[in-house]
């Protein structure tokens, strides 16, 4: 994608891509990872697994898309319960904010 170039304001230039940056990491949604954790009763350890990945949102509502399945529910604690189940323990995994966007692909997580 092309960069935009800046705009004149009475204020001073102004420069979209910086905008649309700040807007992107004032906005996004917190990220997170349902772990689910499968006891193993004969030799007392676990087996892990990340079962799917979810976004919250700032209304509280919840997207998770795991491997054939896509749910939206009203918070993410309803994800650890969804994925807790048959003795099988989920905990969510909340990646750190981003503190950087850019407009070039190439430079995506």
């Amino acid at each position: 994608m092309t960069a935009v170039p800046p705009q004149e304001s009475p204020s001073g230039p102004f420069d979209l891509n910086k905008e649309l940056r700040a807007l992107t990491l004032a906005t996004a949604p917190r990220l997170f990872a349902v772990a689910r954790i499968h006891p193993d009763e004969d030799t007392g350890e676990a087996d892990v697994e990340i079962a799917a990945w979810g976004m919250a949102h700032e209304d509280g509502r919840t997207e998770v898309v795991g491997l054939g399945q896509r749910l939206v529910l009203g918070s993410p604690e309803r994800a650890e319960a969804w994925f807790s189940r048959d003795g099988v323990t989920a905990l969510l995994v909340w990646l750190a904010p981003s503190t950087a966007a850019s407009l070039d692909p190439g430079l995506a997580a």
